[in-house]
């Protein structure tokens, strides 16, 4: 398994409206190609210049990528062309993120992972996850402004993150249900053979409901160091993509600054390029605050340096900037109820 290169300058388009990568578009081409339809000819008739393909970290505006899935749709006279796609799809489609997703403890933190860093992905749609009880639950939403994906883009996406739960965790692991909001299609059977559990058409959410037992378990793929690299990765690509939330950036720059001490609001707005009360303003418009993002990233990088067994507790709290052990280990008591010496991972 390999790390995605981090030194190679990232061509980031920096657009107004919501974005995704090519890779999808990628997916979308190789399916074409393997019904026999000229996908070139409906590159540009979607106005998507195809040469973008060879960039795997170029991106396409959400709106012409809608215009591709529904040429495509049109073009196979397949409905279920979206699930096609989502079988072309792999590592790659995720840029830094698969490589760390792949790479993750459990199914919650891959789930969790995915969350954080989907905008590396697209911006054209908002993820939630929780677990209530015995099920843990995996929408796909518009996002904040109102924008809807559309059913294809989620059939696909649904599909891939249930494949994603085959590859990590067991080639015949299912959903216990899929909602969609999409219209009941005139044949249903590619979506319940895809996806292996009941689906329910015309619900009022696009929702994935799992059984919550597996995702504690660990997984045999788990590489915490790998994780990490490819987390840091995917954070600088989102503070380099001119959308991005503010939390995002911040995060990025605190995991660069950390081993040289607590770095101070001043100096990580400083390297954003704002002064410290617009930094708060922005924090405080997208729910948070630096306090909260700081703690934040110090949460996530113990655990992981924890789980390599690679670092003493000292050497832990030097990289995460704390003055002291005491201060650490009173941290992360609040954090996870354990010391962290104590604290063995799940």
């Amino acid at each position: 398994m390999l790390s995605v290169h981090d030194k190679l300058p990232i061509p980031i388009v920096r657009a107004t409206t919501a974005t995704t990568l090519t890779s999808w578009a990628r997916a979308i081409r190789k399916a074409l190609d393997a019904a026999g339809v000229d996908s070139a000819a409906l590159f540009a008739e979607a106005g998507l210049d195809i040469a973008a393909l060879a960039d795997a970290q170029a991106r396409y505006p959400v709106t012409r990528t809608n215009r591709l899935w529904q040429l495509a749709v049109e073009a196979t006279g397949d409905p279920a062309f979206a699930l096609t796609v989502a079988r072309q799809s792999g590592l790659l489609t995720f840029h830094a993120l698969g490589y760390s997703l792949s790479a993750s403890a459990t199914l919650r933190e891959a789930f969790e992972r995915l969350l954080r860093y989907f905008r590396v992905v697209s911006d054209g749609a908002e993820l939630r996850f929780r677990c209530d009880g015995a099920q843990c639950i995996y929408e796909i939403a518009p996002t904040a402004d109102g924008h809807a994906p559309i059913p294809e883009a989620v059939d696909a996406f649904a599909f891939v993150v249930v494949r994603l739960c085959r590859g990590l965790y067991a080639r015949d692991h299912a959903p216990l249900e899929v909602r969609l909001r999409r219209a009941q299609p005139a044949n249903p059977d590619p979506w319940l053979r895809a996806f292996k559990a009941p689906v329910v058409f015309g619900a009022d959410r696009n929702e994935l409901i799992f059984d919550a037992a597996a995702f504690d378990v660990p997984l045999e793929t788990a590489n915490p160091e790998l994780a990490r690299q490819n987390d840091e990765v995917a954070a600088r690509y989102l503070a380099r993509f001119g959308k991005s939330l503010v939390r995002e950036r911040l995060r990025a720059v605190l995991i660069e600054q950390l081993p040289r001490g607590e770095p101070s609001q001043d100096r990580a707005a400083e390297a954003l390029h704002l002064s410290s009360r617009s930094l708060q303003r922005r924090l405080a418009d997208e729910g948070t605050s630096y306090k909260t993002v700081l703690d934040d990233a110090r949460r996530e990088l113990a655990l992981s340096y924890l789980r390599e067994a690679r670092h003493s507790i000292s050497e832990i709290t030097y990289l995460l900037g704390y003055s002291d052990t005491s201060s650490f280990t009173h941290a992360f008591q609040r954090w996870t109820g354990v010391a962290p010496s104590r604290w063995k991972p799940g």
